[in-house]
């Protein structure tokens, strides 16, 4: 089945124009992300990835991200364009959220922006942010997109849309 893109509003994007295969690219938007009262990540110096169906994810540079908080772990992944990625626990006050960054340290190519920078999922953190607007995580909880009002769906992750 194949979905109907929803009509975007003025100032917005549809994410069904975006490419597929994807795309990275770097972004000034200020990103943010906090958890526990405190402050796990902060820059203007992202990279979203940009496919079709999906709402970007956010990719942090290293040096943005707290220090002392991540923690490796042995899940690893394979995306088709990007490559091998590994993730990372969250331990924030004691509090470990497990799997909640993954990163790719060679990243394909067409994708070097990416090198060493980490994505968060939204959904377990108390907070994270697109030039102040509160995400919502993207529908369905394997993937990592962040939607924010800028963008307009339907979004992959929701039932039925495996097929997309």
């Amino acid at each position: 089945m194949r979905p109907r893109p929803d009509t975007p509003k003025p100032g917005q994007e549809s994410v069904w124009r975006y490419p597929r295969p994807a795309v990275a690219e770097a972004s000034a938007r200020h990103i943010r992300i906090e958890h526990a009262g405190v402050v796990v990540a902060e820059t203007r110096d992202a990279v979203r990835t940009l496919e079709t169906s999906h709402p970007p994810s956010w990719y942090i540079p290293p040096k943005a991200i707290a220090s002392g908080l991540l923690r490796p772990s042995q899940h690893r992944s394979f995306c088709e364009w990007k490559g091998e990625a590994r993730y990372w626990h969250l331990d924030v006050g004691g509090e470990l959220l497990r799997d909640i960054a993954w990163s790719y340290s060679s990243p394909t190519p067409t994708f070097a922006l990416l090198r060493d920078h980490l994505a968060f999922y939204a959904e377990p953190l108390d907070l994270c942010t697109i030039d102040g607007e509160r995400v919502r995580p993207q529908p369905g909880g394997f993937y990592g997109g962040w939607i924010t009002a800028d963008l307009a769906g339907p979004f992959k992750g929701v039932p039925g849309s495996a097929g997309w």
